[in-house]
């Protein structure tokens, strides 16, 4: 017996419109009803922040958000979400040319990844976390940040990044300038760990990339 995704279906490759406010913008799309949000975000709107890792909804990997509420979009289908505003890993910050997001910055600043695949889903569900509240002990980040995993085993370092937001209360400040305080006078070409400032520049830089899902 076909299934309703088949093809073979009557009308299962009929097109619908749709249209989504994906990171402050209106867009629209003309999809079939079988089509994910995640497929429509990665292929129709070239937003590749979100990953595909397990196509399950198990990893996380593809969360966003949506209506300010985070989601596994893996698992729903994009014209449920007609009228409605998503945000990915992309929206977060505003763009290449302006400070990263509180919760981008801490990631980087506590080297809270490693290969990076995950680092997208991670961020969009600890900024969630955040607006939700769960951040009483490291034991309740965990919990509320179970649903997203990281093979490269980051997760210490996550629940730190997560902690720090919490305190400083910086999770909902949006978008805030790096307040790091300077690793010496600007004439100085070595910081104090030998690197060269230009060395240490194109780490934070290739660390910054990751955290904006780039």
């Amino acid at each position: 017996m076909p299934v309703p995704s088949d093809p073979g279906v009557e009308g299962a490759g009929d097109e619908v419109d749709v249209e989504l406010r994906v990171n402050g913008e209106a867009r629209q799309l003309r999809v079939e009803p079988r089509v994910t949000l995640l497929d429509a975000l990665r292929e129709r709107l070239g937003l590749t922040g979100p990953k595909k890792g397990c196509d399950l909804g198990q990893c996380g990997a593809c969360t966003v958000l949506v209506d300010g509420r985070r989601i596994t979009s893996c698992l729903t289908f994009a014209v449920m979400h007609d009228g409605r505003t998503v945000t990915t890993i992309e929206g977060l910050s505003g763009g290449a040319d302006t400070p990263l997001h509180p919760v981008q910055r801490a990631f980087v600043d506590h080297d809270a990844f490693q290969c990076g695949f995950c680092t997208p889903g991670q961020i969009m569900s600890a900024v969630a976390l955040l607006d939700e509240g769960h951040t009483g002990d490291d034991d309740e980040i965990r919990e509320w940040m179970s649903g997203n995993l990281c093979r490269c085993a980051a997760y210490p370092n996550i629940v730190d990044a997560i902690r720090v937001c919490a305190n400083e209360g910086r999770a909902n400040e949006g978008r805030a300038n790096d307040s790091r305080p300077s690793e010496g006078p600007a004439n100085e070409s070595r910081s104090n760990d030998g690197r060269s400032n230009e060395s240490r520049a194109a780490s934070q830089g290739r660390a910054s990339e990751t955290a904006t899902g780039r």
